[in-house]
């Protein structure tokens, strides 16, 4: 079996290791949406990651709700993330875009009242993070038939945008209870169209917004996320295997680059679940890498799951934010940084820039 530390191929990229950088919203760019100079830094201080896949990026103004997060849909947004991509290059590293569209967890202030869209009139649990504070969120309003061209058109766009800005490749977010999660699941999609009812309408989607990323983009430089377990922000569905795995198939029909899940246990964050790993089943009928995801915190844990023979490469999350050199780390079975909460969305430099790598660690 591989090691965690060899490299892999991940479609048309050469990774050095199979350690990646999994998306992780911090909340530096402008109020506009706009990326800024400090993010270059964060990113290249992180370029010896197998890969980096970057934080959740709007694909369009309808489908962004999170303070300060970035976005791809305008030509003055994929022009400041130039200076991003150069700087990971520049390092010697390769970068994913991951591109976005909340759906339902978009509240209406994000969009001058307009009530956010998803695959059926439904509301997320809990409350929005938004610019004035914490608020319910909306009841979001199904997209209609004749919007689904427009909003594979806003993919499109992004797609185009990241590859112009100079990313290696664009990652699909269909996960963690987001808009292509919220058709994914019979929670969430109560259409009665041919976007809803069997797994695979509900897939379809999914398949058309790839097939789209993947013409643009390329197939190998194409990649998705996927939650294929309980609840996510108030996501679930009753047969997960039903939907996931013929997902998952779809996925390789396309040959997209790789496919990462994101599988929290029952002790897990962000979407715990006592919902049995799909990713077994997964590993039968997608054959290009599969990346795992979810509270892995040592290296140790990720090469079990390598030899196992599910997973291909891991990627790490939180461990990321404090520790700028997290390949080095595990390698040498280093001590890791503690991350601080408090600083995980904040803008500027603390708690963002601010962690030593190895070397710079007193003693």
């Amino acid at each position: 079996m591989p090691s965690l530390f060899d490299p892999i191929q991940l479609g048309a990229v050469t990774a050095a290791n199979r350690v990646l950088m999994a998306p992780l919203t911090r909340g530096r760019a402008t109020k506009e949406h706009v990326p800024t100079p400090i993010m270059a830094d964060y990113y290249a201080q992180r370029a010896t990651s197998g890969l980096i896949i970057s934080e959740a990026t709007g694909i369009s103004r309808e489908g962004l709700g999170w303070p300060f997060a970035p976005g791809l849909w305008s030509d003055e947004q994929a022009q400041a993330w130039v200076p991003v991509t150069a700087a990971v290059h520049a390092a010697g590293g390769k970068i994913f875009a991951q591109i976005w569209h909340m759906g339902r967890v978009v509240h209406s202030s994000y969009n001058d009242g307009a009530a956010p869209v998803s695959a059926s009139a439904t509301t997320a649990p809990g409350k929005a993070h938004t610019y004035v504070g914490r608020h319910p969120y909306d009841t979001a309003r199904p997209l209609e038939l004749a919007e689904i061209p427009r909003l594979i058109d806003d993919y499109a766009r992004a797609t185009r945008n990241a590859i112009a800005a100079g990313f290696d490749g664009v990652q699909i977010h269909a996960a963690n209870g987001y808009l292509i999660d919220q058709f994914l699941r019979d929670g969430s999609n109560h259409r009665s169209d041919a976007y809803g009812g069997a797994p695979e309408n509900r897939i379809r989607l999914l398949r058309e917004v790839t097939e789209r990323v993947a013409a643009i983009a390329g197939a190998d430089r194409t990649a998705v996320r996927l939650s294929p377990n309980g609840d996510s922000q108030g996501v679930d569905d009753s047969d997960a295997p039903s939907v996931f795995v013929p997902a998952a198939r779809a996925l390789a029909e396309i040959g997209i680059a790789f496919l990462e899940l994101r599988e929290p246990g029952p002790e897990g964050t962000f979407g715990r679940t006592d919902v049995p790993r799909q990713s077994p089943a997964i590993r039968q009928v997608f054959g290009n890498p599969l990346v795992l995801n979810s509270d892995y915190l040592s290296a140790e844990q990720a090469q079990v799951a390598i030899d196992s023979g599910v997973a291909d490469a891991i990627s790490f999350g939180r461990t990321f934010l404090a520790n700028p050199d997290l390949p080095a780390r595990l390698r040498a079975g280093a001590p890791l940084n503690t991350d601080v909460m408090a600083t995980w969305y904040s803008q500027g430099a603390e708690g963002y820039t601010d962690y030593p790598a190895l070397e710079a660690v007193p003693g």
